[in-house]
């Protein structure tokens, strides 16, 4: 929990100093393709992360202790659709900054986090 935390603190300030203090967007940023295209995939990674912790979150009935396998949503074409949203978050973020340190924790994100989800697909396989 610490490692995770201290790699958030780390990513948070990254991404802040690169955006403040690095970062050179002219006026017709906001306006421009890759901006609202990148944005538009932040805000539907956004969407479908929020809905799928939404399932997650009301799988079992408190007290409840055996496993269940989510349904519904992206749940049904994706066995994470949890991680899947938060990969194309970090995606549409990229492409809205057209940043290094953002394409870095995409990056980073899909290597971390598709092999867990992988795994998770091959254990709800055999469940």
């Amino acid at each position: 929990m610490v490692a995770a935390g201290l790699f958030c603190s780390v990513n948070g300030f990254l991404q802040g100093h690169y955006l403040l203090h690095c970062a050179q967007f002219d006026d017709g940023w906001p306006s421009s393709y890759c901006y609202k295209s990148g944005l538009g995939l932040f805000y539907l990674g956004m969407a479908i992360n929020i809905h799928s912790d939404h399932i997650l979150r009301n799988l079992r009935k408190p007290g409840e202790v055996i496993y269940r396998i989510p349904t519904g949503g992206l749940f049904d074409y994706v066995s994470c659709a949890n991680y899947l949203g938060e990969i194309v978050e970090w995606f549409g973020f990229a492409v809205a900054t057209w940043s290094f340190p953002a394409v870095s924790f995409a990056m980073f994100s899909l290597c971390f986090i598709g092999p867990r989800a992988l795994y998770h697909h091959r254990y709800q396989k055999h469940s």
